[in-house]
């Protein structure tokens, strides 16, 4: 079963990266390309703040 797109509260503390609408809303969010976001989550794992501070510091 899909994720719930409406969900929030700890849903947004990871990031499901097989789903394409929380891929979507993750670039969006961080302002990076779908391929920077997977590469983040394959470096550091899905914590959204892992992936946050990953990407900042590749900037």
């Amino acid at each position: 079963m899909a994720d719930d797109t409406k969900k929030t509260g700890l849903d947004r503390k990871l990031i499901a990266i097989d789903e394409p609408h929380e891929v979507r809303s993750w670039t969006e969010s961080l302002k990076c390309s779908e391929t920077q976001l997977r590469d983040a989550v394959k470096a550091v794992g899905n914590s959204a703040e892992a992936v946050r501070e990953y990407l900042g510091g590749r900037r």
